[in-house]
């Protein structure tokens, strides 16, 4: 390492993200590899014609090129969440109506429409906001679950196609689709199961989780049970009589009430013998 390096080391200061303090550091793997999916992961060209290669060629100057695929401004609003888009979003630009007329600002709004879709792992039919695309991509993938299951985090975007992807794995993993038709059961299983091999049962479980909805999961996983003071004073009590060398004592290692009951009460000379016949 040379002597600059090491300067520009010295004064380097990592960036504090929601990863590097707090709970977010101490999520499991599992669910970071999903936010990975979800939020980092390069989405599939909707809105624009993505150019392979590395340059291209301009066939009347003959120049050459280095391709610049450039994903366009998109605005994703919150009611994307209630539905379907197929990857689709609000592109916001600038629009010339006319040849001597200044640009103005315009927002390009996909077509939304109402329609049913069926899940067959779920075996539920639901009325959701779609796009043309989201449909097509439906028929194109033969089925409402083949297009979730085949579809990455980033191009689901909406928190409802994430649920509904989250519930399927997870009857898929439990084998909990179709409980009283085992017939069924089999057929549907055996023309999903491929998915399975993608996810271990862990990641299926942190899958499809707002980053608020994974805290709470882990807060909930980690929160120590409060222990009674009744509890806490039986356990003291049994480590003195022990530490006395109590007779009765020696032998008790459970502190529920209701087994050093029995054993207090031989200590209590007030209490009430059994009766016996």
């Amino acid at each position: 390492m040379s002597i600059k390096q090491g300067v520009q080391r010295l004064y380097y200061i990592p960036k504090i993200s929601r990863w590097t303090k707090g709970i977010g550091a101490e999520l499991p793997n599992e669910y970071k590899k999903f936010w990975k999916e979800w939020k980092l992961q390069q989405p599939a060209a909707v809105h624009y014609i993505k150019k392979e290669g590395i340059y291209e060629r301009n066939e009347k100057t003959e120049e050459v090129f280095s391709v610049q695929n450039v994903p366009l401004p998109l605005i994703y609003p919150k009611e994307i969440d209630d539905g379907i888009w197929g990857g689709e979003a609000i592109v916001q630009g600038f629009k010339k109506k006319g040849k001597f007329k200044r640009r103005v600002p315009h927002f390009w709004i996909p077509t939304l429409k109402k329609s049913v879709l069926y899940s067959e792992v779920l075996d539920t039919y639901m009325r959701v906001v779609v796009t043309e695309r989201a449909l097509r991509l439906i028929h194109e993938n033969y089925g409402f679950d083949h297009y979730l299951l085949k579809t990455p985090a980033c191009d689901l975007r909406s928190l409802l196609a994430l649920k509904l992807k989250r519930q399927i794995l997870i009857a898929l993993a439990d084998k909990t689709l179709y409980p009283n038709d085992p017939t069924k059961h089999a057929e549907v299983y055996a023309k999903y199961e491929q998915y399975l091999s993608a996810y271990t049962r862990e990641e299926i479980e942190w899958y499809g989780l707002t980053y608020k909805e994974a805290c709470k999961k882990w807060i909930k996983l980690h929160e120590k049970q409060p222990q009674p003071l009744k509890i806490q004073y039986r356990s003291e009590l049994i480590a003195k009589l022990k530490e006395n060398k109590i007779k009765e004592a020696e032998n008790v290692d459970v502190v529920s009430p209701q087994e050093t009951s029995s054993w207090l009460n031989k200590l209590n000379p007030f209490s009430k013998s059994p009766k016996t016949k």
